[in-house]
């Protein structure tokens, strides 16, 4: 079979990305050598004993992020992934991590610990708490005469200044510094109620931070009934206190941001409720005046129907009007003729039976006339008198009222129909009212539910 022939590229890919599955992470102790900063804010150096070195690249991201900036002929322990550069073939590990050399130990100690509590679930993320929205009581365990605390003072002073503190001092370094940590957090549970804890301390060394690294303290702030920020150090420093913490906090500042809101946002917040709040009772006037005028509307339809009834009324009386006089004037036609024949007929008995005929006829005709006219017109006046006292306005004049359910604005004949606590609106002969059902009676339905 014949060999596998590579190109130098594919070669040099392919040691580079067994170097970098084989050695994802490793911790190397050397003293640095042949030190170059460009001004790209990388750095390149070695990493040198006795009997070997190798080429380290610290890039600006990981180089910002460290307490100690690497110096030449330093001793330190750093963590890196070995890799390769294929432009040169350099076998380098890529750095992310750089502390002194006499932290090592603490360093080991720190990621056993660490393994440890993780694997008992104490920084599980289930066991997070919230942080109240508006603190009442905030306590603070730090040191009485740090700088710590007057940065949370003055943050919470100037975010939410009607926040009340209690101060817990303890030591936040030396062989005391555990012991104050614990006590203070049992002081914290038998005390007053705080709607949130701060640890925090300022910036230090791995060993100046160690008491926060300790398992009681741990303990501590996992068994406190407040929730518990941190804000230990600076933004690069962590330790085993910020990951068993409900919220971890880069500085003591940021730790104070975290308890308290902003004052001016709330007042901000509150301003846009009460704009809301007045803009939904403008719109609840808006629709409950449309309802009035429709109910309004309703009352007027009565109105037009009166209007529409007179209207016919009168019509039916000109049309009557119209056909009496027509008939009138027929008969006196008639009555001219009839008298005109007699008279060329000439004997007097038939003149006279026939004048006193005709007299009769147009008395008879007169007196329909007056039949006609005048009774319709009562009629008339009798209806309008009737529709009148069916007029629901006049009947609110005499201090009755038109009672509707405010709901579905249903006219209310029935007790029973509501019930207490319903609402229900009342039109009176000028204006309404609204009201609320407080108690009802007197409906025989009702009274017979009762029994």
């Amino acid at each position: 079979m014949p060999p596998t022939i590579q190109s130098v590229s594919e070669f040099a890919r392919s040691v580079r990305d067994l170097l970098e599955e084989s050695y994802p992470e490793v911790w190397i102790q050397g003293e640095i050598s042949n030190l170059a900063a460009p001004p790209s804010g990388h750095m390149y150096f070695s990493l040198k004993d006795e009997k070997a070195q190798v080429r380290c690249a610290l890039f600006r991201n990981d180089r910002i992020r460290l307490r100690e900036q690497p110096i030449e002929g330093a001793a330190v322990i750093l963590r890196g992934k070995v890799s390769l550069y294929a432009a040169r073939g350099d076998f380098q590990v890529i750095v992310d991590y750089v502390e002194p050399a006499g932290e090592g130990e603490l360093r080991r100690r720190f990621e056993q610990l660490k393994t440890k509590l993780e694997r008992q679930g104490l920084f599980d993320p289930i066991h997070k708490r919230p942080i109240p929205e508006i603190p009442i009581t905030v306590g603070i365990i730090t040191s009485a005469s740090g700088a710590a605390l007057r940065d949370i003072l003055s943050t919470l002073q100037r975010r939410f200044p009607v926040t009340d503190v209690i101060l817990f001092p303890v030591s936040v370094q030396g062989s005391s510094a555990v012991d104050d940590i614990v006590r203070a957090f049992r002081r914290v549970a038998q005390g007053p109620v705080c709607d949130s804890v701060i640890l925090a301390r300022g910036g230090g060394s791995l060993e100046d931070l160690w008491a926060f690294n300790e398992e009681a303290v741990v303990r501590a702030i996992r068994r406190c009934p407040s929730p518990v920020v941190t804000g230990v150090g600076h933004e690069t420093d962590v330790t085993l206190a910020d990951f068993a913490a409900d919220i971890r906090a880069a500085t003591p500042t940021a730790a104070a941001e975290a308890v308290s809101p902003d004052c001016g946002e709330l007042l901000a917040e509150v301003g846009q409720f009460r704009s809301r709040a007045r803009l939904a009772v403008q719109r609840a006037l808006r629709e409950h005046s449309q309802q009035l005028d429709v109910s309004t509307g309703r009352l007027q339809h009565p109105l037009e129907r009166i209007a529409s009834r007179w209207q016919f009324l009168l019509n039916r009386q000109t049309r009557l009007s119209s056909h009496l006089v027509a008939a009138i004037h027929r008969a006196e036609r008639n009555l001219n003729q009839a008298v005109q024949a007699l008279q060329l007929s000439s004997p007097t008995r038939r003149i006279m039976a026939s004048t006193m005929q005709h007299a009769d006829l147009a008395d008879r005709i007169i007196r329909l006339g007056v039949k006609l006219t005048v009774r319709p017109n009562e009629k008339v006046m009798a209806e309008l008198d009737r529709l009148r006292l069916l007029n629901p306005i006049n009947t609110l004049g005499r201090g009755y009222a038109i009672v509707r359910d405010a709901q579905d604005g249903s006219i209310l004949t029935r007790a029973s129909t509501v019930a207490a606590g319903d609402s229900i609106e009342a039109q009176l002969h000028h204006g309404w009212l609204k009201g609320t059902v407080v108690e009802t009676g007197g409906d025989p339905a009702t009274q017979k539910d009762k029994a």
